[in-house]
């Protein structure tokens, strides 16, 4: 299921929950040989691609370099075991987000006790595991819309309000994510994300975005049309 980690510089390391090599990954490698992306990433994570991969690669990553800093690790948990309380005043009822938000934070405590990185590895790729982790991460994403309703609702197109939207896009499982859900959960978590665009145009330009803007970054993903994978410095 997953790949073996390779000893070239562009290296491909074992994948979260990844589905088996095929011809696209095959060709985004290709592409990351081709641009100026090499020289400042040596190693990418696959993710599997259906339609949740930017959570699963956020949640991975964020932990993952949390192993060896403890300090931001507590602070980190500090504003996890806070967001359910965050989701019930928005309105999500606690018995229903409960499960999740206990597995959240039982990967987090799973991180207080610094496993191996193939530990970590092992629980992402436990799918109940890895679906809990990412259902919670959407309401994260949700509940942060719908308390800024303000500001995102300049964003939303189609007449919806916020919840609709939320409710439509953002809540249910495999539905893909844009600009304006990696802004929600990297605000509502506190957490710097920076995403590399690789253009599928004439030219393979790459082009990279902070969210939110000014933040430092401690997650590379590596966006191609409809797919997050993660980067390594």
């Amino acid at each position: 299921m997953a790949e073996e980690q390779q000893e070239s510089s562009q290296a491909e390391v074992e994948g979260v929950n990844c589905l088996a090599y095929d011809e696209a990954i095959i060709a985004q490698q290709d592409r990351i040989q081709q641009e100026d992306l090499h020289k400042k990433y040596s190693y990418i994570r696959k993710t599997r691609p259906d339609g949740n991969c930017f959570y699963r690669a956020f949640g991975f990553a964020h932990l993952e370099s949390l192993l060896d800093d403890s300090k931001e690790l507590q602070k980190f948990k500090a504003v996890a075991a806070k967001s359910k309380l965050d989701l019930v005043n928005e309105g999500f009822t606690e018995f229903t987000i409960e499960d999740f938000h206990n597995t959240f934070m039982d990967l987090i405590e799973l991180c207080e006790k610094q496993p191996s990185l193939q530990e970590l590895l092992s629980s992402f790729n436990d799918q109940n595991v890895s679906d809990y982790v990412v259902v919670y991460l959407r309401l994260l994403t949700s509940g942060y819309l719908q308390r800024e309703y303000g500001f995102f609702q300049h964003f939303i197109e189609g007449g919806r309000s916020v919840k609709e939207f939320c409710q439509q896009e953002v809540e249910p499982m495999s539905k893909e994510s844009d600009h304006i859900h990696i802004i929600a959960l990297a605000q509502a978590l506190n957490v710097s994300i920076l995403v590399e665009y690789m253009d599928r145009g004439e030219g393979g330009t790459v082009n990279h975005h902070v969210f939110p803007e000014g933040g430092d970054p401690r997650i590379f993903l590596l966006y191609r049309p409809g797919h997050y994978d993660i980067l390594y410095k």
